[in-house]
């Protein structure tokens, strides 16, 4: 007896005699796709299939219970994100849900409900399966980076006999060859950070002293400001006196150097600019200040140059004017912390002595007064970093720190303390990541502070590994 539940098969006489026709071969062909469509559609089988995970299914969910709508596949932050990678910015993707676009079923009133809110404010690129999404509007691509370390110790220390404790006075350069200039006394000694080895590079006798050094932008000269109104240039690779230069009735404190340009301020009030090309001591006169010159700093363009005085004014010159083209009278001490932007165009930072402890940024392009900050004690110095918008300024009275400021909010990175005097010389590496420090305590400072152009972690090539206390002389 046939089972009636077996089907039976047609036989072969039967299927070789029949001729298919075009509606069997239609009908053929639709039940083909309708397999393939239903492929993953078949019926479960009787049997149980444990699988490794559990995946919920919201079919069941009664979303109008817990006040929220059921969410679509195509309006899921996933799909709307997919899409934008596929098809472009122009698909129909929303920016992401923000306070003020959110809509009122994100925020049902008195309900969190298992803070679902708290998924949206995920960074996309935690959930995107792909790389190419910059299209998307409001996407955070950077990582949160740890704050930077910044050691709280010198890694080197110089003792510096001599080093006189004299706020209108620049007696440390740093040249672009990695050799450190030193004024002490009645002498010049410079340093090779490469080496540690020490020079002697002139004594002017004891009837004159250092008043200021200032490198050459090749590295290769370095000017000399003296108590007796001149200034020497030297040769440092031959330990050789090129030429000196008059034209300061006092003593010279402040020195800029423009290319071939050079530029001194002194104690007679006056501005003289030096070509070291031309045979004449100087070529021209600027004149303004009521008081001694004790700061200049020429801009990165060489464009524009900034003086600072005793007489609590900050100006700007051009390269062509003998009369100061910006006149600023904010502070109410005197100017010797001057420092150009070397990211911004026209960007001006000064910091003013004791009865003004405030550090002030100016726009020089746009004639105009940016911020102040009041720092609590004298500010004595001011450099940026060349690798990172950044900022360090050196105080005396009554705190004798350093500090280390994030521009444009200006947050302490780092007060570092060490000198128990006035911090009243300061002067950056070449490659931009440490500082030296003087002070009237007879030391020199070494400090690693910003970070590499390369942000790499490792140590300067300045001489980092030689730990330790020795004399420049």
């Amino acid at each position: 007896m046939d089972d009636p539940t077996v089907q039976r098969l047609p036989s072969e006489s039967s299927e070789l005699n029949h001729t298919p026709t075009r509606s069997d071969e239609e009908l053929a062909r639709s039940r083909n796709i309708e397999r393939l469509i239903n492929v993953n559609h078949r019926r479960a089988p009787s049997r149980t299939i444990y699988f490794d995970r559990f995946i919920p299914s919201r079919t069941g969910s009664n979303f109008a219970l817990l006040h929220l709508p059921p969410e679509r596949p195509e309006d899921s932050v996933y799909s709307r994100l997919l899409r934008s990678v596929l098809f472009g910015p122009e698909s129909g993707v929303v920016s992401p849900a923000t306070p003020e676009n959110r809509s009122d079923w994100m925020n049902p009133p008195s309900r969190n409900i298992f803070r679902y809110q708290t998924e949206t404010r995920r960074p996309f690129h935690s959930v995107s399966p792909l790389e190419s999404y910059d299209a998307v509007a409001g996407v955070n691509h950077c990582p949160v980076k740890a704050p930077r370390k910044i050691p709280k110790s010198p890694y080197k220390v110089l003792d510096a006999p001599a080093l006189q404790d004299d706020f209108y006075l620049n007696l440390v350069d740093w040249s672009s060859h990695n050799v450190l200039a030193v004024g002490l006394g009645n002498c010049v000694y410079l340093w090779n950070a490469c080496s540690s080895k020490v020079t002697k590079l002139c004594d002017l006798g004891i009837d004159d002293s250092v008043c200021s050094v200032g490198w050459a932008q090749r590295g290769t000269h370095l000017a000399v400001g003296t108590s007796n109104g001149k200034v020497q240039l030297w040769d440092a690779s031959r330990c050789k006196k090129v030429r000196t230069m008059e034209g300061h009735r006092l003593r010279v404190g402040a020195l800029a150097w423009s290319s071939s340009l050079l530029s001194s301020g002194g104690r007679d009030k006056s501005i003289f600019q030096r070509d070291m090309r031309a045979q004449q001591d100087f070529v021209s006169k600027l004149s303004g200040h009521k008081s001694e010159v004790c700061g200049l700093k020429w801009s990165y363009d060489n464009r524009e140059l900034a003086s600072g005085g005793n007489d609590n004014r900050l100006f700007v010159w051009n390269q062509n004017s003998t009369q100061p083209v910006l006149r600023y009278s904010e502070h109410t001490a005197a100017v010797k912390a001057i420092a150009w932007s070397p990211h911004v165009h026209g960007l001006l930072a000064s910091g003013g002595g004791t009865a003004d402890r405030c550090i002030r940024f100016w726009n020089t392009t746009t004639n105009s007064h940016l911020s102040c900050i009041d720092t609590g004690s004298q500010v004595c110095n001011l450099v940026w970093s060349k690798n990172v918008n950044e900022l360090v300024s050196t105080h005396g009275y009554s705190q004798n720190q350093i500090i280390v400021w994030r521009y444009p909010a200006m947050s302490k990175l780092a007060t570092l303390t060490g000198h128990t005097y006035r911090v009243l010389y300061l002067a950056i590496s070449p490659d931009g990541q440490t500082i030296v420090t003087g002070a009237g305590d007879e030391t020199l400072r070494f400090w690693n502070v910003f970070p590499s152009a390369k942000s790499q972690s490792r140590d300067s090539e300045i001489g980092a590994s030689f730990f330790g206390r020795t004399t420049i002389r």
